[in-house]
């Protein structure tokens, strides 16, 4: 064991880029009293703000909120493994554009101007101190908020979607079903491994969208697959043929499935356990599993989730917003504390999401900006 433990953390790493893509610079507002955050290399806009972010394992990461005055519903985003905010600006704001949503991104610890070390650990932390922001500075509710994981970004994403009963939906793109199972196809889930996907989405209570490319070469299709069959509430996945795991952002479908997804989440309603109701998502997923061809029986089932009486949300009674955030973060902490392994040092696995992007469509903006100039690939994931 202590072989395949050693093994595997060698493979295990984060990629940040190096040097980070951008800066964080101050500007005076009009006042003169106070300054602005804003990011190097990209155009200051009204609608974005950029923010410091402390976490509770005492690094500060960086984060960016786009407004929508159109918007009912907040998208917050985990990018990839091989990309920065500075990397993600135009995105972000292309995808608050075309969706109609607010967003949030970060970038995790460590990387662009984030403080720290990039950890698994750290990134549960991280997503938790933008949660935490959404609540307390721009005053957005758990059930208007849709997690958005790509690729690594999966990991913190289901993390969190575990711990909010009350949340409105999930977004996996090119999910990983763990850290292990990226390079080894293993029925069983090891102490050492990391992002436990296949461990938490069977416990997420709200809808949950999977797109994933048919030829992915770092991440395999099967992921998605598997982490889409084990939700409780399916909606129509998108499997984009053809596309890796770099590219799906270029495909036409990409953006329309999204559009389809957001109406549809907007209108469902919360239920009293926090789970949510819509004719839709299951007419989806019959229709969906008909056409997915996948094993019913595998080694890689678990345990099934369990409904808990302090999972419920009390009823939003108090005014009071800062005062019902610190409830909401003392949920999140002790739900944390609960479900964690031992702190162990981490290291990730993915190896990148590099997207390239035109003008016209949305597919074609995105092909202009020319996102991650990386190689998706690093010489030790050649045999994964």
């Amino acid at each position: 064991m202590g072989g395949v433990t050693s093994s595997v953390a060698a493979k295990f790493a984060f990629f940040p880029p190096d040097p980070p893509s951008y800066t964080v610079v101050e500007t005076p507002e009009t006042a003169g009293t106070r300054t602005s955050l804003g990011l190097s290399g990209v155009p200051r806009r009204d609608d974005v703000e950029v923010v410091r972010l402390p976490t509770k394992r005492g690094t500060e990461i960086v984060a960016v909120y786009v407004r929508n005055p159109s918007a009912k519903l907040t998208v917050l985003y985990s990018h990839g493994n091989a990309a920065d905010l500075g990397q993600m600006y135009e995105l972000f704001t292309e995808l608050s554009l075309h969706l109609r949503v607010n967003l949030m991104g970060y970038d995790y610890s460590g990387y662009g101007q984030s403080s720290g070390k990039p950890s698994e650990q750290n990134t549960y932390a991280d997503i938790e101190a933008a949660y935490r922001c959404l609540e307390e500075t721009y005053g957005v509710h758990e059930e208007d908020v849709i997690l958005y994981g790509q690729s690594v970004g999966s990991g913190p994403t289901l993390d969190l979607a575990t711990r909010l009963p009350r949340l409105r939906a999930v977004v996996l793109h090119s999910p990983i079903l763990s850290g292990l199972r990226v390079m080894y196809p293993v029925k069983h889930t090891y102490w050492f491994d990391i992002y436990k996907n296949i461990d938490k989405v069977p416990l997420v209570n709200c809808p949950v969208l999977v797109i994933h490319g048919t030829d992915d070469e770092v991440v395999d299709c099967s992921h998605g697959k598997r982490l889409w069959e084990l939700s409780k509430q399916k909606y129509d996945p998108l499997w984009l043929k053809g596309g890796n795991h770099c590219n799906l952002e270029l495909f036409p479908e990409y953006i329309k499935h999204l559009k389809k997804f957001i109406l549809a989440v907007e209108k469902t309603q919360i239920l009293t356990n926090g789970s949510s109701d819509s004719s839709e998502f299951s007419e989806s997923s019959r229709k969906s599993s008909e056409r997915l061809d996948l094993p019913r029986s595998s080694t890689d089932q678990r345990e099934k989730p369990r409904t808990s009486a302090d999972q419920r949300e009390k009823a939003r009674t108090s005014t009071d917003r800062r005062d019902k955030s610190r409830k909401s973060v003392d949920r999140l902490d002790k739900a944390r504390n609960s479900m964690d392994q031992p702190d162990k040092p981490r290291k990730s696995i993915d190896r990148s999401d590099c997207l390239e992007w035109g003008d016209g469509s949305f597919g074609d903006m995105m092909r202009s900006v020319g996102l991650c100039n990386i190689d998706c690939f690093k010489p030790s994931a050649s045999n994964v």
